[in-house]
């Protein structure tokens, strides 16, 4: 699994999951040492931002909410999710399929660094212009 923070401002770097994660570890490695130092770099001239999150356990367990309040991270709390609804997310809705695309377009991996190097690559090369097409679908 991998995790990604997308805006108009920029993109995160890729990072990468372990099976089975928990509160614990999506906040201190997803969030604290991952997702949240690019993001802080990315909007560092904006006050305010808002993380969106999707419905995973681990993103709407009550100490992964906890842990965004100390931070005073302002997020989209999970009650206000739509359902199954795929469709407000840019990640899951436009950007993942053609990602996947690119990084298995004519491509074995024999090893699970070949494809973790290959997604870090592919993910950088996205360009800003497609991401933000999508944020507009």
């Amino acid at each position: 699994m991998l995790s990604v923070g997308v805006s108009r401002m920029g993109k995160t770097r890729v990072v990468f999951i372990d099976p089975g994660v928990n509160s614990s570890y999506f906040c201190n490695i997803v969030l604290e040492k991952g997702l949240l130092p690019d993001i802080r770099a990315i909007c560092r001239h904006y006050r305010w931002w808002t993380l969106q999150q999707d419905g995973a356990p681990a993103h709407t367990a009550r100490t992964t909410m906890d842990y965004l309040k100390k931070e005073h991270i302002n997020c989209i709390e999970p009650h206000m999710w739509p359902p199954n609804s795929p469709d407000i997310n840019p990640v899951d809705y436009a950007i993942s399929g053609v990602f996947q695309q690119r990084v298995y377009h004519q491509r074995q991996f024999k090893t699970l660094d070949e494809l973790q190097r290959a997604i870090a690559t592919e993910w950088q090369k996205l360009s800003q212009r497609f991401i933000d097409k999508s944020i507009n679908e």
